[in-house]
């Protein structure tokens, strides 16, 4: 973990494993990150294709998929559909001191079918850490 970067973008706060731009790894088709989520703060919000499972790690909070609120804490397991169409995502610390953090993997379809056959990717929303 200390040996790679914690990189902020319009998701919020990233340590990337395994993604598409990173060559030196042995598999390729996935892709692994872990996410921070400041106390009382938010990742951006996107649509995606979903199929995604994420572990947390450290704090608690809600994620919003297509508009329904799903709590958690350290230990739970989410596993964000897969849908033709994609899903809108939103992640939540609403802890007024506790940093929240979850690992999440998802396949490289591109990678894995040399096509993409995922939905797309729109950012809605940025996290508040992004400036432009």
């Amino acid at each position: 973990e200390e040996d790679l970067p914690l990189e902020v973008n319009r998701q919020g706060l990233m340590r990337w494993y395994l993604h598409p731009d990173i060559k030196d790894t042995v598999l390729s088709t996935l892709t692994f990150f872990e996410q921070e989520i400041p106390p009382r703060s938010r990742s951006g919000r996107i649509k995606f294709q979903g199929g995604q499972v994420i572990l947390i790690l450290e704090g608690s909070g809600y994620t919003v998929v297509d508009g329904v609120k799903h709590y958690w804490e350290a230990g739970d397991v989410l596993n964000l559909p897969l849908r033709a169409r994609g899903i809108i995502v939103h992640h939540f610390n609403p802890d007024l001191q506790i940093t929240a953090k979850f690992v999440a993997a998802e396949p490289n379809w591109f990678e894995c079918v040399s096509v993409d056959r995922g939905s797309g990717f729109e950012q809605m929303e940025d996290a508040p850490e992004y400036k432009v």
